[in-house]
């Protein structure tokens, strides 16, 4: 069907304006008018940006605009591709390598992302932690996912553990399974024995109790509140020292 004269005029324009006159036709286009503008030559940084501060924007689209040039070139296209809640998942993906490390976090933290986009900025965080400065790393751990939280807890320095116990999105089960590792020394041990919020949790205790790096000042300080059952399921641990079993067998026998 023939167009009409007004929309044929639009269309006209979304291919040959230049500059304001074609951020002006984007601010106020219709989706269809849109994919016409991501045609025209005179497309640049700014109109991605303006485009993409659209809600109504198509899988199709976004993946066009994935494979602009200007995409290829720009950060800040980058970033607001990433960003937009329709972006196809493939095209995601190939995006986040690119962003940078506390604009991941923050991908991360966005309200309403769908989990597997949020799992893969997750793990694009992790596989940089090795190469990560330590004060970058302390400041991530301030906000840090559960997931990220883990992945710093493996690392054991006294430093990160401090600001990680801080954070309330750390997960018991996380600190539980660093308890139990060889990642664990006395110093980390020592600093969630010593935290209000962690000391006190039954499951904690015991992996600290357990773990032959805890020092003997713990034992001396909990073992006088443990109930006879829990004395004799602790002395039955293959890690305990030598020196932790005997602190155990004399509370066991007053």
């Amino acid at each position: 069907m023939p167009l009409d004269t007004a929309v044929a005029e639009q269309f006209e324009k979304a291919l040959t304006s230049t500059g304001e006159e074609l951020m002006i036709l984007i601010q106020q286009a219709s989706p269809e008018i849109i994919q016409t503008a991501l045609r025209n030559r005179a497309l640049d940084e700014n109109h991605l940006l303006e485009i993409l501060g659209r809600q109504d924007l198509a899988e199709e689209q976004l993946k066009r605009i994935c494979h602009l040039n200007i995409t290829e070139s720009s950060h800040k296209v980058k970033l607001a591709v990433a960003r937009h809640k329709n972006t196809p998942p493939h095209e995601l993906l190939k995006i986040l390598p690119h962003l940078y490390l506390f604009e991941l976090l923050n991908f991360c933290l966005l309200v309403g992302i769908a989990p597997d986009q949020k799992l893969a900025a997750e793990r694009t965080i992790i596989q940089r932690l090795p190469m990560t400065p330590l004060g970058n790393k302390l400041t991530l751990a301030r906000r840090a996912t559960p997931l990220i939280l883990e992945a710093l807890l493996k690392e054991g320095d006294p430093r990160l553990i401090e600001i990680c116990l801080l954070n309330p999105k750390l997960k018991e089960g996380a600190l539980f399974q660093f308890l139990r590792s060889g990642a664990a020394t006395a110093e980390t041990i020592s600093l969630v024995a010593r935290n209000p919020r962690w000391q006190n949790k039954p499951n904690i205790r015991e992996a600290i109790l357990s773990n032959p790096k805890t020092p003997l000042i713990w034992f001396t300080l909990w073992l006088s509140g443990m109930k006879t059952t829990d004395l004799n399921r602790l002395i039955t641990s293959n890690r305990l020292t030598i020196q932790q079993k005997n602190a155990v067998n004399e509370r066991l026998k007053r």
